[in-house]
């Protein structure tokens, strides 16, 4: 499955888009993720879906999803918004649902405080993250991530209707009944946790799990007849069952997303995914075979002289560090150290790019200005600075090379220190630098 870089934008730029066409539509959401405050850009599958923040002038508004619309289109549209919510919703681990929508000229918000909110909280200004979301292609993924999406939302609204959804996720998929019989049943075997403990209570009672999911569960809520079974609205004890029996319905809806159709969530995507993929094409396919199997190729010159740019995510390339020339150090046991230097030749920075685990690490330690052919300037400092301390506050550090797509760094968790505000770490550097010099200069005259 396809998770391709996401570029996000946020700031003055997303005021620009939103500008820059007359044709919109706007769906008002419940989330139970946390929305960003601000609105943010996010570019997936060949759209521009605008997520609307919860603050607005300093007070807060509706959120919302916003996308370009044709007057003649609206049902495209909206769909578009559907689909994105169902692959939000499971990536990000919550539900985003679309209460409500609203098309024209302008990108105008939709907002009933009944139905459009965010139970989960406000995301940071620029902390809202889905990169590398999935790209959903195949029709039955997308409809079980619909469903999903549906029972995620009914949960805690609607029990039965939330059971339900949760049991399309696997019926839908399955043309044969035999078939969804026996994956149900293999799986509910292997169930742990709330769901594997209520598998054993259902078990202890002389229950057929698998059926009673089917009789008591799918149909009774479906069906209605006067002699067939039915959850009845008005019997506390066929809801509390519902209740109780629709962790087991959940768990298996994710299951069954997660394993059969191998649909990623972020916390999966991250262990699983290789980051330095973006990169595989700038060596040899024997070399990166010695490499992931962590042995030390004879030659990875390939790499040699390459110029990259150092960027945070998700503002792009620091200025200062947009050509940085790479250099190899060192290649041993499928890990390579390469050191990238500015054109001035003032700024050296220090990345281990580790191909056994598809991971990318930053050195901090070793990195820094460098005093040699040319002494560092300001701009010097402001570039290293904004580097360093926004990495040593947990920003995500970026290397592009070319036109391939970003490949990103792993978090740097500080010890022992409490990491300093980085706007505040930046003008302290510089005016360390100032002073330096001014007192160079003082020594000079004397």
């Amino acid at each position: 499955m396809k998770t391709p870089y996401v570029k996000h934008t946020f700031g003055a730029e997303v005021a620009r888009k939103l500008k820059s066409r007359h044709g919109w539509l706007t769906a008002g959401v419940a989330s139970s993720i946390p929305w960003p405050s601000l609105d943010v850009c996010i570019e997936y599958a060949g759209d521009e879906y605008f997520l609307r923040g919860s603050e607005r002038e300093g007070k807060p508004s509706p959120p919302g999803i916003t996308i370009a619309c044709n007057r003649n289109n609206v049902d495209n549209a909206i769909s578009k918004v559907y689909r994105f919510t169902s692959i939000l919703s499971w990536f990000l681990g919550g539900y985003v649902y679309v209460s409500g929508y609203v098309s024209g000229s302008h990108p105008i918000l939709y907002g009933d405080k009944k139905l459009v909110y965010s139970s989960l909280g406000i995301a940071g200004t620029k902390s809202f993250n889905c990169n590398h979301m999935p790209i959903i292609e195949n029709e039955n993924v997308r409809k079980a991530l619909a469903f999903w999406r549906e029972g995620k939302r009914l949960c805690h609204i609607h029990d039965s209707y939330a059971f339900l959804s949760f049991y399309k996720v696997i019926e839908s998929q399955f043309s044969d009944t035999k078939k969804k019989v026996v994956w149900i049943t293999a799986a509910i075997d292997n169930l742990t946790d709330r769901a594997g403990k209520r598998v054993s209570e259902l078990r202890q009672s002389g229950i057929d799990v698998s059926r009673h999911l089917f009789e008591s569960g799918r149909c009774a809520v479906a069906h209605a007849s006067l002699e067939g079974e039915i959850v009845d609205p008005d019997i506390p004890s066929d809801r509390r069952r519902l209740s109780e029996d629709m962790i087991i319905m959940e768990e298996l809806a994710r299951i069954y997303i997660r394993d059969e159709l191998k649909v990623p969530d972020l916390r999966s995507l991250y262990r699983s995914r290789n980051h330095l993929s973006p990169w595989d094409s700038l060596l040899p396919q024997s070399t990166l075979e010695v490499l992931r199997c962590g042995g030390t190729p004879a030659d990875c010159s390939d790499l040699q002289g390459l110029t990259v740019s150092v960027g945070l995510w998700p503002d792009g390339p620091i200025l200062g560090l947009e050509k940085m020339t790479m250099h190899v150090d060192i290649v041993k046991d499928g890990v390579i150290k390469i050191v990238l230097i500015n054109e001035r030749k003032t700024i050296l920075l220090i990345f281990f790019l580790d191909y056994r685990s598809g991971k990318i690490h930053t050195n901090l330690e070793d990195g820094g200005l460098v005093y040699g052919e040319n002494s560092p300037e300001e701009a010097d400092v402001v570039s290293y600075a904004t580097f360093f301390y926004h990495v040593i506050g947990n920003r995500i550090a970026e290397l592009t090379q070319g036109d391939l797509e970003p490949i990103d760094c792993e978090v740097v968790i500080p010890v022992n220190i409490i990491p300093p505000n980085p706007e505040e770490a930046i003008k302290e550097a510089v005016q360390r630098f100032r002073n330096e010099h001014s007192a160079d200069g003082d020594k000079e005259s004397c």
